[in-house]
């Protein structure tokens, strides 16, 4: 007897191993479900709310709920295009994102929804707040302005199995990442440029180099996010 969960997803038939999130079921069966701060293998934290799906027709983050057997799971609806959109443009608004003298121009995921969502001009104000650089450490350049609290560092980039960053402050505008300075120093290049690549926007960059491929050949100038999957 086999151990696939049987869920119906967007009125297709898909199945799942026990245990498996929506969103790692999803895109096992070639459904795209937008997120910002999931990272397959890692514990979710549902951070970003943008892979709000209806669950038998409950709001549920993907990222954190498991498949159960005969579940009904809505991904493709105007309301949860509608609310993801809006997501996007908040997060741009509440932070500082120029995207033409970002290093991460291309292969930012935060843009790429933009793109995806045919974002033009948010419907918010701009906060503009300053929220400080650090580029104490030798290989890492820290923008807080960029960050929009994901938490993919804190929860994946560890020195000697202690976090490299982690969330200082409370709430609101207080709370932010911070990079232990002396973690840091000790990461090595390669694991530099991990961290650079887990950040899904532009706030963790590797310094001495600024762009690693030209425009036009990076990740999303070509092909939308999400386009590797069958289904949009």
């Amino acid at each position: 007897m086999s151990e696939n969960i049987k869920f119906i997803l967007d009125d297709k038939v898909c199945y799942a191993t026990p245990g498996q999130t929506i969103m790692d079921a999803a895109r096992d069966n070639g459904v795209f479900i937008p997120s910002l701060c999931h990272v397959e293998g890692i514990k979710p934290a549902g951070s970003c709310r943008i892979c709000n799906v209806k669950v038998n027709g409950r709001n549920m983050t993907a990222c954190t709920t498991p498949v159960a057997e005969g579940m009904v799971v809505e991904n493709n609806l105007p309301e949860l295009e509608e609310m993801r959109k809006a997501i996007v443009e908040v997060l741009f608004v509440a932070g500082n994102h120029f995207c033409p003298a970002c290093e991460k121009s291309g292969n930012c995921e935060l843009q790429a929804l933009g793109y995806r969502y045919q974002m033009m001009v948010p419907r918010f104000p701009y906060e503009f707040p300053i929220k400080g650089v650090n580029a104490e450490s030798k290989f890492i350049y820290h923008d807080r302005n960029r960050c929009i609290l994901c938490k993919r560092c804190v929860r994946t980039i560890l020195k000697d199995e202690k976090p490299v960053f982690a969330l200082n402050g409370r709430g609101g505008h207080h709370l932010h990442v911070e990079l232990d300075i002396d973690l840091a120093n000790q990461l090595t290049e390669a694991e530099a440029f991990q961290a650079m690549e887990i950040c899904p926007v532009g706030a963790i960059i590797k310094k001495e180099r600024g762009f690693y491929s030209p425009i036009g050949q990076r990740k999303y100038d070509l092909d939308e996010i999400g386009s590797d999957l069958v289904t949009k």
